[in-house]
């Protein structure tokens, strides 16, 4: 353990200082945002981004499969965390301020260990999750966890070691169970769809017509499949 305010050559120990440091010199409003941003409002923008992803993807072709992404993306976010259950009483690594003097601490009272970072490790989780579903989606919400994991140590109550280790905890979980993941919610939210009272998950999506089907509905087709004229139309109406 690094003796009390002694960073040595410890880099985890130096970066924190050195990113804890801006706090320092920061205005009050400043900090007291971030602290509101690192402890709730990444949270609550990434449920914002999940539910703008699942309105834009719920009517595209695939929207079973990228609705499935958005629903694995809670799930993975809730099971990462508690994967990380036995690795903080494992590892029982303290708070930074617990074994540094000096650091400026904007979220005071917190007294579990430190490692590995829950905020990092859900934000990243539900970032990978949701970039299954939409790339552009995933990597906004990509950005949002590296803040996160910023403010975690900007605030003082993380190592930079603590939001790595949760970034690499929420992507692996996100990753390496979404292909059972995806088997099992894909069919669930195609059957949802196909229902009336689920349609509204999907949007109703229709699939996509088989390779040489016509274009066109039967009803709006003549007898050789291409769309009907005016004039036979009128000729209908005439006979």
């Amino acid at each position: 353990m690094a003796a009390v305010g002694s960073t040595g050559t410890n880099p985890d120990v130096s970066l924190l200082y050195e990113i804890n440091g801006l706090a320092g010199d920061a205005p009050g409003w400043f900090d007291r945002a971030m602290a509101w941003i690192g402890e709730h409002g990444i949270a609550y923008a990434m449920v914002v981004l999940l539910v703008a992803c699942w309105w834009v993807v719920r009517r595209r072709e695939d929207a079973p499969t990228a609705v499935a992404g958005l629903l694995w993306a809670p799930l993975a976010a809730g099971l990462a965390l508690l994967v990380n259950l036995p690795i903080r009483d494992f590892v029982e690594r303290p708070r930074p301020f617990l074994d540094h003097r000096g650091l400026e601490v904007l979220l005071p009272g917190k007294t579990d260990y430190s490692f590995v970072s829950d905020h990092a490790t859900l934000v990243m989780a539900l970032a990978v999750g949701i970039f299954i579903a939409h790339r552009t989606f995933g990597l906004i919400g990509i950005g949002l966890a590296f803040l996160e994991g910023f403010c975690r140590v900007y605030m003082g109550l993380h190592y930079p070691t603590d939001v790595v280790g949760g970034f690499a905890l929420g992507t692996a979980v996100t990753l390496l169970l979404a292909p059972l993941a995806m088997a099992l919610l894909t069919p669930l939210a195609r059957a949802a769809g196909d229902s009336r009272r689920g349609r509204w998950l999907t949007g109703g999506a229709r699939p996509a017509p088989a390779a040489g089907a016509p274009e066109h509905p039967r009803g709006e087709e003549g007898s050789e499949g291409a769309p009907a004229r005016s004039g036979d139309r009128a000729n209908d109406l005439a006979a």
